[in-house]
């Protein structure tokens, strides 16, 4: 026999992949496990809940998370609650039907304005500081030089009317970067200032275009409780209001495009 054989048929190379055959299973096991922390057991919308959908492996035992605010979270645990469907019904009894709104489908809440129940508390930096902020609270930020700067400007909607005035910019001071533009509306109970995410806008020289909904409808974005700060559940409000505008800002863009 050859150095380090142990039988005719075994050597320690032959082991040594078996061993890793063996950890590599184990590994994809454990972290396909680990995966399912959040978002399972699945939901059945035609069962009644009366049937638990997790698939293999099972969903692992919770795990106690301690967050930098001293907040405790259990995944999977109790505060993942089901998400309630909100302003919206399925076409018919059959599981998996679409989902329709109900009264306004730009606030229901369902298809492209959909969103999470986050916490309703404002992300932080690591020095414990409100992460999103607008430029007058944020020292040390700025439009660069080179770059036009929106305030000011007028808010073109998609059908091509001013919808409102840039009045600040609200900056990520983790990342360095603007998430939202504040805008200056005006509505039923007088002027407001509500957030235009940076994704739906478009800036140029003159003016800030945005194509997912129309001028009049600026005026009923979801707002924010603090004028210098925007929770995590703010966001997902904020940014579903324009997610839906792409779909139900109009009763055309409903229809098939052919």
């Amino acid at each position: 026999m050859s150095t380090g054989a142990i039988s005719p048929t075994i050597d320690l190379a032959q082991i040594a992949l078996y061993g890793f055959w063996i950890f590599f299973a184990g590994l994809l096991y454990y972290l396909h496990r680990e995966d399912k922390r959040e978002g399972y057991p699945l939901e059945s919308d035609g069962r009644g809940g009366r049937v638990v959908i997790q698939g293999f492996p099972p969903v692992p035992e919770p795990k106690t998370f301690r967050l930098a605010d001293g907040r405790v979270r259990f995944a999977p645990g109790p505060n993942s609650v089901p998400q309630p469907l909100r302003g919206g019904e399925a076409t018919s009894r059959v599981p998996g039907s679409p989902i329709v709104p109900i009264g306004d489908p730009m606030l229901a809440g369902v298809g492209p304005g959909a969103y999470a129940d986050r916490s309703d508390i404002a992300d932080r930096t690591i020095d414990g500081d409100a992460r999103i902020v607008p430029l007058r609270a944020a020292a040390g930020y700025d439009v660069a030089s080179k770059d036009p700067d929106p305030r000011g400007m007028s808010v073109i909607g998609a059908d091509g009317q001013v919808g409102g005035t840039v009045r600040d910019l609200w900056v990520d001071r983790s990342e360095a970067i603007f998430r939202y533009l504040e805008v200056e509306v005006s509505a039923k109970g007088g002027k407001r200032n509500v957030l235009l995410p940076m994704n739906f806008a478009r800036v140029t020289d003159r003016a800030v275009h945005v194509r997912s909904i129309l001028a009049g409808q600026f005026a009923q974005v979801p707002g924010t409780y603090k004028p210098d700060e925007i929770t995590l559940l703010e966001e997902e409000r904020v940014v579903a209001y324009y997610g839906a505008g792409t779909l139900y800002a109009t009763p055309s863009r409903q229809e098939p495009l052919l």
